[in-house]
């Protein structure tokens, strides 16, 4: 277990070194929320009635919920690149623990998105956001982010690791991901949606997380959107990271 840890430390901080090597990997992580966040305020947001709030209060939330989500993309384009180079080959010769190849990717992206979530609370705050509870419920707000994002490194892991290029497993990752977080409560109430798709927003995995931001930051009802965003958070890793340890060990056995 010690071992496992060293190791995956080790591929973790490889990882992080190489950011500011990667101009285009580090603005997607800085410049490019903020464009976001910046164009949905100011473009979108006086069209959209958010009974309750203000739609900055409303949008920054399900913005960061977004954007950490799409956190992921580094691992499926780190693993793919590193396969097809035979690099994890060359890992493979060494007195390592195998799991930590994928388990220092995905603790990387943690890093990454706690980054991203503090540009994006920043950017907020200097438009308008306030937070509406005290200091743990902020905190708690932070590592249910943190969480949800470490799901979905595991989900961009098994994708970059089922594709054949590091150019298709970003645009695989985008379009698999990127329905999802529009059929959400993240950036419109639900309740102004057509039938069917309500009917999905309600039960998607991303309504559950954004409502569970809005109330541990902003105070509002929460229901069961904690539980369920812990909840749909679990299952995610406990589909996905099986399903991208499988696909590792095809992949370095042939």
């Amino acid at each position: 277990m010690k071992r496992l840890i060293a190791d995956t430390l080790v591929i973790a901080e490889r990882n992080l070194i190489r950011l500011p090597r990667s101009p285009d990997l580090l603005l997607a992580f800085t410049i490019q929320p903020i464009m976001f966040v910046l164009l949905f305020a100011y473009v979108f947001g006086g069209a959209i009635s958010t009974p309750g709030f203000s739609y900055i209060d409303f949008l920054i939330p399900g913005i960061i919920v977004q954007n950490i989500a799409f956190g992921g993309f580094v691992t499926a384009i780190g693993l793919n690149e590193d396969l097809s180079k035979g690099l994890i080959d060359r890992f493979r010769s060494l007195p390592m623990a195998r799991p930590a190849v994928l388990a220092g990717r995905t603790s990387a992206d943690m890093v990454t998105n706690l980054l991203s979530a503090v540009i994006l609370v920043i950017t907020g705050l200097i438009i308008g956001f306030s937070f509406g509870t005290g200091l743990l419920q902020i905190l708690a707000g932070f590592a249910l982010l943190i969480f949800f994002g470490y799901a979905f490194s595991w989900v961009f892991a098994w994708l970059g690791l089922i594709v054949s290029s590091p150019e298709s497993a970003s645009s695989v990752g985008f379009i698999a991901v990127f329905p999802l977080t529009f059929i959400s409560s993240a950036f419109v109430p639900v309740d102004s949606m057509p039938a069917a798709l309500q009917w999905f927003a309600e039960i998607n995995p991303f309504t559950y997380v954004v409502d569970a931001m809005r109330a541990l930051w902003l105070g509002a009802p929460a229901g069961h959107s904690i539980y369920g965003a812990v909840a749909w958070t679990a299952v995610i890793i406990a589909v996905f990271a099986p399903l991208a340890v499988y696909r590792y060990r095809r992949a370095t056995s042939r």
